[in-house]
Order: structure tokens, then sequence, then C-alpha cells
């Protein structure tokens, strides 16, 4: 039960306990919603290892294949990735990569020919604390606070140079 004396909740009460201590680099957190009016910005959030693209974004497809069925495009900065192929083939489907100026903290990804799904991402070099409030805001229902600006709220922001 919420203590009504509290102000607000704080961010590792926004998703179940078990959830906070799986959550690790190589993570996505979804929120999927079937209806065609979504509430929020954002579907999820994703926190890669690192900025290899052929490496990270083969477990992304998987997961969310397993939840949105097969994953046809995916939408990135190529100024934010390594090495930008423009496909990969991930368990023998062939994913289009396109790039965009959408920013290093956000992903597109694509199902069948026009439903797609935005993530938030969360850079590699997050502090776990961080990473776990950036993506449970991430997935909070009717959230309408954009990604770079939940990465700036909760000191995930760009690796200082």
């Amino acid at each position: 039960m919420t203590n009504p004396d509290s102000s607000s909740p704080s961010p590792r009460k926004l998703l179940p306990d078990a959830v906070h201590q799986a959550v690790k680099p190589g993570t996505a957190l979804l929120r999927l919603q079937t209806t065609h009016s979504r509430e929020g910005i954002l579907d999820g959030a994703w926190w890669p290892r690192s900025r290899d693209i052929g490496t990270e974004l083969p477990h992304l497809i998987s997961a969310l294949t397993e939840h949105l069925g097969p994953v046809t495009r995916v939408g990135l900065d190529a100024a934010a990735w390594e090495d930008l192929p423009v496909r990969l083939v991930i368990e023998d489907r062939v994913v289009h990569i396109d790039s965009f100026p959408v920013g290093d903290d956000t992903i597109l990804v694509t199902r069948g020919e026009r439903d797609y799904f935005t993530l938030l991402v969360v850079p590699p070099h997050a502090t776990p604390d961080a990473a776990r409030a950036a993506m449970a805001r991430a997935v909070q229902t009717g959230n309408v606070t954009d990604a770079a600006h939940i990465l700036i709220d909760t000191g995930t922001g760009p690796a200082a140079s």
C-alpha cells in the first residue's frame, strides 16, 4: 500500500522489483499496446551493451519477434552506431536498416509494412540505477516525455568527453 504522505513514487516502484534486478546491459523493456491509438511517446526501452549494431541488434530483434511477430525494418541514427549495415539476416529473415536523424536515444522498429514501435535507447555507458530509471519511465503508460529528456532527467545522457 502506498504511503499517502509520500510526494511521489521512487523510480524503482514503477515496475516490480524482479524486473529491476533483471535489467542489465542488453535488456529490452517493452510496453506493447495492441490498440490503434497508443498513449505515450515510447513503446519501450533498450539498453545495448555497445554501439556495435551487428552484435546488438540480433538480440533485440529476436526478443521483439517473440512479442511482435516478424520485424521488417529498423530505423536509427547512423552517427550513433559503428559500421551501420543496410540490412542484417536475423533468424533467417532479412531486416532492413534505415538511417534517420532520430538521435542516438531512439530506435524505430517496424513490423509488417506500417506498424512501428519507438524504443528509447539507453546509452551503453549508463549506470544500472540510471538505466533502470530511464527504462521504467519510458514504459510508463501515458508517458509524454521524449527519449532525450528522459535520459537527461535520469542522468543517463551522453558520456562525458
